[in-house]
C-alpha cells in the first residue's frame, strides 16, 4: 500500500515513487471516493494549471491614457476567447480561478496575472490544449503575453486492462448482492500517472458519498462493509491471477 500526502498539489514529490510502483505492480487500486449511484471511475480527466502574465505599458488612465496599453483590458479579452474552446470541444474544460493586476485604479494596468484550470479526457486533447495557450495572440496593441505551468496530470482513459479490471470488480460486487456501475470524472489524481503507464487502473474504489470540497461532504457509513469486502476480493483474486 502506498500512501502519499501531496496529491492535491500536484504530487511533485512523490510522482517518481508512485510510478515506480507502478511498473512493478499487476494492478493499482485507488481509494477516493465512489461516484454518488456506488460506481467506480474507469475514466478521469488530465489536469494541470497554466499561469499568464500578461503585460502592458503603465500610463496615467486620467492624463495620458492613450499613452498605455492595459494589461487587465488584455487579460479580460482572452478570458472571453478562452470560454470559445470550451464551446468547440465540450470534453475540456477551462476555468480561470484567480486574477490579479493592476497597481491603482487611476493607472493603466501594466501587468495582469490569471491562473488557468485545465481538464482534459484524452492524450489527443491534452496536446491541442496546450498548444492553444501557449499560442495564445494578445489582441489590444502593446500588450504581450508570457505562458508558464501547464498539464501536469495525463487523462485516465479507459483502456483496454482498465475495462478488464472493471469487469472483475463488478463480478465480485455482484457476488455482494450488488450492481456497480462505472462512469468518470473531473480532477487528477495519482491514479492518472499509473494508467498513462499502461498499467491497469481502477479508481473510485474507496468510500460511498458525496459532496467533495464542500461544507455537506460525507460519506455512507453503512456502504462501508461491503466496500471492503469488494476491495479485499479484488485485491486476492488479482494476486491469484
Amino acid at each position: 500500500m502506498l500512501w502519499t500526502i501531496d496529491e492535491e498539489r500536484g504530487s511533485g514529490t512523490s510522482r517518481a515513487v508512485i510510478e515506480e510502483e507502478a511498473r512493478r505492480s499487476r494492478a493499482v487500486f485507488v481509494l477516493e471516493p465512489a461516484l454518488v449511484w456506488d460506481g467506480v471511475k474507469t475514466t478521469r480527466k488530465g489536469c494541470g494549471e497554466s499561469h499568464l502574465t500578461v503585460r502592458g505599458i503603465a500610463a496615467h488612465a486620467g492624463v495620458d491614457p492613450e499613452k498605455g496599453a492595459s494589461a487587465v483590458h488584455e487579460l479580460a479579452a482572452q478570458i472571453v476567447d478562452l470560454q470559445r474552446v470550451m464551446d468547440m470541444a465540450p470534453g475540456v474544460s477551462i476555468n480561470v480561478g484567480m486574477i490579479s493586476g493592476g497597481a491603482r485604479p487611476n493607472v493603466v494596468a501594466e501587468e495582469g496575472h490569471p491562473t488557468i484550470d485545465i481538464g482534459v479526457t484524452t492524450a489527443e486533447e491534452a496536446k491541442r490544449v496546450a498548444a492553444l495557450v501557449r499560442g495564445l495572440v494578445p489582441t489590444f496593441p502593446g500588450t504581450r503575453i508570457e505562458v508558464s505551468g501547464g498539464l501536469d496530470r495525463p487523462p485516465l482513459e479507459r483502456t483496454e486492462v482498465v475495462a478488464s479490471l472493471y469487469e472483475r470488480a463488478r463480478a465480485i460486487a455482484a457476488r455482494l448482492g450488488h450492481d456497480m456501475a462505472e462512469g468518470g470524472t473531473g480532477g487528477g489524481l495519482d491514479g492518472n500517472f499509473t494508467a498513462a503507464l499502461g498499467v491497469a487502473t481502477l479508481d473510485g474504489l474507496g468510500a460511498v458519498g458525496a459532496g467533495p470540497h464542500s461544507l455537506y461532504e460525507h460519506i455512507k457509513v453503512d456502504a462501508l462493509p461491503w466496500r471492503a469486502a469488494l476491495l479485499a476480493e479484488l485485491i486476492a483474486e488479482t494476486v491469484a491471477g
